[in-house]
């Protein structure tokens, strides 16, 4: 190409075509729009992709800006000027990218994060969309184990802590406020099934948090310490969120309540289900003798930190035996205790059943 053609492109055009020239996913937009001299469909907008002037504008602003060129009427669209076009895009996909401090005279910033993997986070699997960090510096910090860098400052490790305070924060806001009934402890026991490194790391192999960092190799032959990992690399961009956002924040929190509603929902807390014991009580207790027993029916099972309890709810009455009304379980005898009675209370012919119930000859009615 002459010095005459490139006369036929502004400045920023190409520089911004440099900047960009390298993403190797995609065939050269000039030449597959000119390849003929007859102009093609036009590549579809990227919704996902929003216009920041900072940052650098997708292949199809680049076509239109080179279409606005070579429409001009003082320019006639010649096969020179097509073969230029082309020319130059096949000459900058040979071109190594311009290093971070080159792209900084331009004004682009180059730095452009890893597309997240098509299996993960999409809608199918009912996430909420994860939030980006608007920071490319932060971005990449958020992604580099402290295991591969000795510079604190260039690795997750003091963002995973802001990370820790803020998901711990949030979680016990959330549920301070769905559940205004609980007590302390059982807000604790409900925060941490939700904060749990378990419950993280799933998080993040969901979204491909992981695919976009590189594991020490013996992590691999450590599950518990690749878990832990996993846990705090969500962390890690949960602070940089917050960080990165004038209202990072409101966003963090807007994200995090709807990723833990599912959770929430399945602990079926509710005031009118934490009042179930009582509820039953009311329906059941009316004759003299009557008694309801909440009992273990077997061992609580511990798992991955959290404890588990099983209980039944069983009447006990004249000419009646430990009839069993319902079996429930929770985090807490309390919280399986009020499941169980809810169940029973949910089966209406039971219900029936027992309202109704003669008592044995000789039995005083209360």
């Amino acid at each position: 190409m002459n010095v005459s053609q490139l006369e036929l492109f502004p400045p920023q055009l190409l520089l911004t075509i440099h900047a960009t020239s390298m993403d190797r996913k995609r065939k050269s937009v000039f030449s597959s729009r000119f390849t003929d001299g007859n102009p093609v469909e036009k590549i579809k907008k990227h919704s996902h992709r929003e216009h920041d002037t900072n940052r650098v504008p997708p292949f199809h602003f680049l076509i239109e800006q080179l279409t606005k060129i070579v429409d001009k009427e003082d320019v006639k669209p010649s096969e020179d000027v097509l073969k230029a076009a082309t020319d130059l895009s096949r000459a900058l996909q040979r071109t190594p990218l311009p290093s971070k401090a080159s792209a900084n005279l331009t004004g682009i910033d180059t730095t452009i994060p890893p597309k997240l993997p098509k299996d993960h986070a999409s809608p199918s699997q009912s996430l909420p969309p994860l939030p980006r960090i608007t920071d490319a510096n932060l971005e990449k910090t958020v992604f580099t184990l402290p295991a591969m860098s000795s510079d604190p400052t260039k690795t997750y490790d003091r963002l995973e802590i802001l990370g820790d305070a803020y998901i711990e924060l949030i979680a016990t806001k959330l549920i301070w406020n769905r559940f205004p009934e609980i007590p302390s402890g059982r807000i604790s026991q409900i925060r941490e099934s939700l904060v749990k490194n378990e419950t993280l790391a799933e998080y993040s192999t969901k979204y491909g948090l992981d695919s976009r960092t590189s594991f020490p190799q013996d992590y691999l032959n450590k599950p518990k310490r690749l878990i832990k990992t996993k846990g705090d690399l969500f962390e890690a961009y949960v602070a940089a969120i917050i960080i990165s956002h004038p209202n990072g924040y409101s966003i963090a929190e807007d994200w995090l309540s709807q990723l833990w509603i599912s959770k929430l929902e399945a602990l079926d807390e509710s005031p009118s289900h934490m009042h179930a014991k009582q509820a039953l009580a009311k329906r059941v207790l009316r004759r003299k003798g009557f008694r309801l027993d909440y009992i273990d029916e077997k061992p609580p099972v511990q798992h991955q930190g959290t404890e588990t309890f099983f209980i039944g709810v069983y009447l006990k009455a004249p000419g009646l035996n430990n009839k069993h009304l319902g079996s429930g379980q929770g985090l807490s005898k309390a919280a399986a205790g009020n499941k169980a009675a809810q169940r029973a209370l949910e089966n209406e012919d039971l219900m029936n059943e027992i309202t109704t119930m003669r008592p044995p000859h000789g039995t005083e009615c209360g």
